[in-house]
């Protein structure tokens, strides 16, 4: 059994599409459940989503009504509820390719790899550095994590194990909370990237300073800059590690406010 984790709040223009990718898996509706959590949504949502498991009885889907809570509450909530072998994360705004899970079950039943956690490409991107592909694979690692993420989480598929071991998202970090999940499963976790493109997040776009919480890049790096301070503080990094790397994601917020900037005027003088 797969449990399908989605997180849903104010997605009534997307959720469908959502759900319907899960339904088109080339592995069968039969592998999976689907738990919807409802994280107080004031649109549409909601009834958009129990009319779809009316027209669609054959789908083993739950819904979760919650207060709002941010996502990553709100996708605890979802695991804490969930009873399958392996977990995979779809985010309300996205959706998968037909072959997805069957392509990352194929790695993750492999026992000669013992990979335990396990992401994809998104949105055709490529994989960069300090990422490597090997056999199709690109190993993650904490150290790696440090520096950039590569992880976006409707690709990520693992082990209910990951759940054993390291627990679950901070319930109170709205932004990069991913990357400090991915972070601590990390250091107990064979982690991997498959070098596919099996996912289609925010509609296509580009993956900063669009939509989503990710648009708020003020707020993100403020969020990457409480990772390292947990970090630090759990003595996972040391002091100058810590300083280095608070330099550098003023750097990185910096370039990635340029690179929207420019983004942005180019799509104004295009629509012009």
């Amino acid at each position: 059994m797969i449990s399908v984790i989605v997180p849903l709040y104010n997605a009534e223009n997307t959720v469908e599409t959502a759900l319907n990718s899960i339904k088109a898996q080339s592995i069968g509706i039969d592998e999976f459940e689907v738990i919807v959590i409802n994280d107080g949504s004031t649109d549409e949502s909601e009834i958009i989503v129990k009319d779809y498991m009316i027209r669609n009885p054959e789908m083993n889907i739950q819904i979760l009504n919650q207060k709002n809570g941010g996502v990553s509450n709100a996708r605890n909530t979802g695991l804490k509820a969930s009873s399958g072998d392996y977990i995979a994360l779809l985010d309300a705004d996205d959706e998968w390719l037909p072959e997805k899970i069957e392509k990352q079950l194929s790695y993750l039943e492999n026992d000669k790899l013992g990979i335990d956690f396990l992401a994809t490409r998104r949105n055709d991107n490529k994989i960069l550095s300090p990422y490597k592909v090997l056999n199709n694979l690109a190993e993650i690692t904490f150290k790696k994590l440090l520096i950039r993420n590569e992880t976006q989480p409707s690709t990520v598929m693992f082990k209910k194990k990951v759940l054993d071991n390291t627990g679950y998202f901070n319930d109170n970090q709205r932004y990069a909370e991913d990357i400090n999940y991915w972070m601590k499963v990390a250091l107990k976790n064979k982690m991997y990237i498959l070098n596919e493109s099996l996912v289609i997040a925010g509609g296509g776009k580009r993956t900063f300073g669009v939509s989503g919480l990710s648009a708020n890049l003020y707020e993100m790096k403020n969020g990457f800059q409480r990772n390292l301070k947990e970090m630090y503080t759990l003595k996972h990094i040391s002091f100058i590690q810590y300083i280095g790397l608070r330099f550098f994601y003023k750097v990185k917020y910096l370039v990635l406010l340029c690179r929207t900037f420019y983004y942005d005027q180019r799509n104004t003088r295009n629509k012009g």
